[in-house]
């Protein structure tokens, strides 16, 4: 049986929190290690029940790093086969949804890193509904770098809010890159299929987890985004960009908007437009000066480093 060490990166995480911890005890998977990697929390989330049988890797906040902190952390404890790795507020949607994660890896030899559904959180509203039934649909899928003709960049989606790596192909693609504003989850699957490996969407392994961004906070993501595109230019060189896959998500959410609940039709179209702008700007954030930079983005402790 392979060993699986679990990642939590933390920070005050708030109400879910016991959910999460609760789901987690719950899981039919057997986790050789269970991690947080604590960014300083302040709320009570280290003093959480269920959190006996874990460990706890602390950090200082301003030291936090997407795919540097993660790094740093599966260094440490990288005696496993599998790495998990989930967010404070990813809620596992049943208790197998971990172990039929990992299984995908132990029975198909050829996938370096397996990812799964993200639901809804219940009760979330159209638009928020719309992102996660959009982006994580219901069926499953594998797929290699020869696949970029058809998906474009698409091709290396995924997230670490429910992903599986394997530790071979983790470490043959360089692990997760430090100095990202985001996406060293992409950046991860992007290197994996160039050596050669392939990646699997299993959409029977599920979480809740969603987010509802005001427009201002949907611009600043984009704009974030813009900025990880920019400065990771590879992926454009082998993946393609990723202008037609936002078109398909205009067309979609006013469609689902329309028909579920046409209320939030404006703040779809104002929030269309807020991606938009914010992903072109923060393409070429390399005009701007860093200050404003800063001011445009959701995560401002990242141009400290620039």
């Amino acid at each position: 049986m392979m060993k699986i060490n679990l990642f939590i990166p933390t920070l005050n995480a708030g109400a879910k929190w016991n959910q999460t911890l609760a789901k987690i005890a719950e899981q039919t998977a057997v986790f050789h290690r269970k991690i947080l990697i604590d960014s300083g929390s302040t709320d009570g989330t280290l003093q959480a029940p269920l959190l006996d049988d874990w460990e706890v890797m602390a950090i200082d906040k301003k030291d936090f790093d997407h795919g540097g902190t993660r790094q740093m952390a599966v260094e440490k404890f990288n005696d496993a086969d599998i790495f998990i790795f989930l967010t404070q507020d990813a809620i596992p949607a049943d208790k197998h949804a971990l172990s039929i994660l990992v299984a995908s890896l132990e029975n198909n030899a050829e996938l370096g890193m397996a990812y799964g559904r993200q639901l809804p959180h219940l009760g979330a509203k159209t638009l928020e509904a719309h992102a996660r039934l959009f982006n994580y649909p219901a069926q499953s899928e594998v797929r290699s770098l020869k696949d970029h003709e058809q998906y474009g960049i698409k091709t290396i989606s995924c997230s670490n809010s429910f992903a599986a790596y394997r530790k071979v192909a983790f470490e043959e693609a360089g692990g997760f890159p430090k100095g990202l504003i985001l996406g060293e989850d992409a950046y991860i699957a992007g290197k994996m299929l160039l050596k050669g490996w392939k990646m699997a969407y299993i959409a029977n392994a599920c979480v809740h987890h969603s987010h509802d961004y005001t427009v201002k906070e949907e611009f600043k993501r984009y704009f974030d985004i813009g900025v990880f595109h920019a400065k990771s230019k590879w992926i454009f060189e082998h993946y393609g960009r990723a202008e037609g896959r936002g078109f398909q998500y205009l067309q979609s959410e006013l469609t689902y908007a329309s028909k579920n609940n046409p209320l939030a039709l404006p703040k779809s179209i104002a929030s269309l437009f807020a991606k938009w702008t914010g992903y072109k700007i923060g393409l070429n954030h390399k005009k701007l000066p860093t200050s404003f930079n800063k001011f445009l983005s959701m995560h401002k402790h990242f141009w400290h480093s620039t």
